[in-house]
């Protein structure tokens, strides 16, 4: 079983920037594509991005397109999302999960996710 464990969150204004890390550990996350999600209160968790194993694709949701990014370092167990540009509708909190089986999009595809942490963006 792998556990994962986000950090980075936090409360910012529009137009800042912020890295999130997911720390994995109990497994490896070599060979898994890793993605994350958010969830703002009364909304569904949104697709936000993923990565294959090797990091040579990346996929992102169209609302956060060009504006955040997606990386991992397999020998520290670790994935990343660099976020630009913040804006309000960014508001949630943002989950970090290894993909098992299924359309990278669709969160029923994810088998492990983190606990989640909360950014918060001001206008």
């Amino acid at each position: 079983q792998v556990q994962l464990v986000e950090s980075g969150g936090g409360l910012v204004q529009t137009g800042d920037s912020l890295r999130l890390s997911c720390a994995a550990s109990g497994r490896t996350i070599d060979g898994y594509t890793m993605g994350w999600f958010r969830q703002a209160p009364g909304k569904e968790r949104e697709f936000v991005a993923a990565i294959d194993s090797d990091s040579r694709d990346t996929f992102y949701g169209d609302s956060v397109k060009g504006r955040f990014t997606i990386s991992r370092d397999n020998g520290k167990s670790t994935v990343y999302l660099q976020m630009d540009s913040l804006k309000p509708d960014d508001t949630a909190v943002y989950y970090c999960a290894s993909a098992g089986i299924g359309r990278i999009t669709v969160k029923s595809t994810y088998d492990h996710w983190g606990q989640g942490t909360q950014v918060t963006v001001s206008s």
